[in-house]
Parts: C-alpha cells; sequence; structure tokens
C-alpha cells in the first residue's frame, strides 16, 4: 500500500519538478497561474528530457548555420516567395474553417493566416498542386517535419505565448517582409528580431515569445518545424515515437476534404464547452476562475490519487 501511494505521488511531483524547470527557464515568464494551466506544463517532463539531451545551445535564438541542410531554402527563397505571393493573391492563406485549427486558433483574432505545406506526415494534396516547388525543395530536408506559409496583417500582434512541444526548433525565412525594423518584429524570451527577404532565423518557441506588425504592409514567410538535434538514440526515438505522433494529431487542412487530425476533431467540440466559460468569465470573473480551478483540482486528483 505505501510503495502505491509512493508511486502516485511520485508522478505528480515529476510534472511539478518539469513544470517549475519550464517556468524558470529563460528571462521572461508568464504569471503563476496561467502556466499551472498553459500547455506547456502539460508537456513539461516530455520537453525537459529534450532539453537535456538538446545537441544545440538552451538559447533563444539557434545559429542557422548548425542546420546546413537548410541553405538549400535560402538560396531558393525568390522562388518561394513567388509561389507564397500566387497563394496569397489567390487568397489562399487564409484562417481555419471553424474550430480545426488548435495550434493556432487563437492567431486568428489578429489576422494571422497559414497555407500549410506538410505537418508531421505527407504534403497536404493542396500544397502539392499549387506549391510544386515549395513542395519540391522540402521534401529533399528530413528535418523539416512541418511547414506553412503565414502571413501577420498590417496592426496584426501575436499574444506572448510557449509553443507546447520541445521537440522541435522554429524556421522562418523572411519572403516579403516590411523594412521598417522597429515595428515588424519577433520577440523571443525578450529578444527581438526583425524578419529581412531571403533571411532565415532559427529561434526555440518554446521560450515565451510573441510578433507584431504595426506597419502598413502584410509580411509573408515560411515558417517550419526544424527536428531539435538530440545526442541521445532513446531521447531521439521517444521524440519521433511519442512527441511527433502527440503533434501530428493536430493536423488540419487547406481544402474541404482534406484530413483533419483527431485532437482538432475533439477540439471542435470541447470548444463549445469553451464558449461556455467565455460567457461565464464575462458575466462573472471570480465564478468563471472557481470553476476553472475546480475542474483543474479535480482532474488531477483523478489521475494521480
Amino acid at each position: 500500500m505505501s510503495s502505491l501511494l509512493s508511486y502516485k505521488l511520485l508522478i505528480p511531483l515529476v510534472f511539478l519538478g518539469a513544470g517549475l524547470y519550464v517556468h524558470f527557464r529563460g528571462q521572461v515568464r508568464h504569471g503563476l497561474g496561467r502556466q499551472l494551466s498553459d500547455h506547456s506544463t502539460f508537456f513539461a517532463p516530455l520537453n525537459v528530457l529534450m532539453y537535456w539531451f538538446s545537441s544545440v545551445p538552451s538559447k533563444p535564438y539557434i545559429d542557422v548555420q548548425q542546420f546546413p541542410e537548410l541553405r538549400v531554402l535560402e538560396q531558393n527563397w525568390e522562388a518561394i516567395r513567388d509561389e507564397g505571393l500566387a497563394l496569397f493573391d489567390e487568397g489562399h492563406i487564409k484562417a481555419a474553417k471553424g474550430y480545426t485549427d488548435i495550434g493556432f486558433n487563437s492567431f486568428f483574432r489578429t489576422g494571422w493566416k497559414r497555407f500549410y505545406l506538410n505537418w508531421y506526415g505527407d504534403f497536404l494534396p493542396s500544397a502539392k498542386g499549387l506549391c510544386p516547388r515549395t513542395t519540391e525543395l522540402l521534401a529533399g530536408i528530413p528535418s523539416v517535419r512541418a511547414a506553412m506559409f503565414a502571413i501577420l496583417p498590417p496592426g496584426g500582434r501575436l499574444v506572448r505565448h510557449r509553443d507546447p512541444f520541445a521537440g522541435s526548433l522554429r524556421y522562418h525565412l523572411g519572403l516579403k517582409v516590411p523594412q521598417d525594423a522597429a515595428s515588424c518584429r519577433i520577440f523571443v524570451d525578450g529578444q527581438s528580431y526583425h524578419w529581412k527577404d531571403g533571411e532565415p532565423v532559427i529561434f526555440d518557441e518554446t521560450y515565451i515569445h510573441y510578433a507584431e506588425n504595426l506597419t502598413d504592409e502584410t509580411r509573408l514567410i515560411l515558417f517550419c518545424d526544424i527536428e531539435r538535434p538530440l545526442n541521445n538514440p532513446i531521447a531521439r526515438w521517444i521524440n519521433r515515437e511519442i512527441g511527433w505522433r502527440m503533434i501530428k494529431a493536430a493536423a488540419t487542412q487547406n481544402e474541404e476534404g482534406e484530413p483533419i487530425g483527431g485532437l482538432n476533431k475533439a477540439f471542435a467540440q470541447v470548444y463549445k464547452i469553451r464558449v461556455l466559460g467565455k460567457r461565464l468569465k464575462a458575466w462573472n470573473k471570480p465564478s468563471y476562475y472557481a470553476v476553472k480551478w475546480a475542474i483543474f483540482g479535480g482532474l488531477f486528483y483523478w489521475l494521480f490519487f
């Protein structure tokens, strides 16, 4: 009985320790209340494993030269730009239809839009048909696990957030970027970077980051998830067989008829409950937070005790 109790206590202690590690990593942090309910806390044990065995430094921005296989994208940036601009002009770069993109749902409110090329699996049929050169280039780089074209419109600003999964790093390639360096930037752990046409940047998206475009021009980039290099074969196996499978479940579509992952199918239903929560919060914030933390507390007790 005592050994069973010790085992049950070990799991929440692991989550607590990993969550604290994630929370205090870097210079910029969420408030403790937000961090407790943030998705990065639930991924924390997996992410800490990724950090421990990472072959790249633990810092906000990573030297692009450590990924020579990506140079082909920089060398062909104009061809990629032309396909991205054609998509934009024809209205293919857009927000998700309904609640079918759990990973980026909150971004759509400020005008951010995307066109998926691939997402931890095969290239989308629409991408292969509309972007043959870009998909051909990406298909030749196995470390690219996901890719999309993404736009941030004039006045667009993405909220401060951490991405949930540390098994990848984020790659941006500037395609059509406003030249005002002070008004179109991304901040990663408090450090700013201004995109430039034809220039790549790699950063660790599990640091708190946000982006803004305060100009009167639209920003267009190629946005990719790159496999995080790990120096341990077991950690690599866990990343690919567990981490990637979970993230792949967040696959969504550009056009009707393309497959939607199980996580997004569930999200479309769960969001109905979230709408009720928003109404409760608008009516009475104390009641909203009381219900929210009662649910989290109940789930925690059910899972671990």
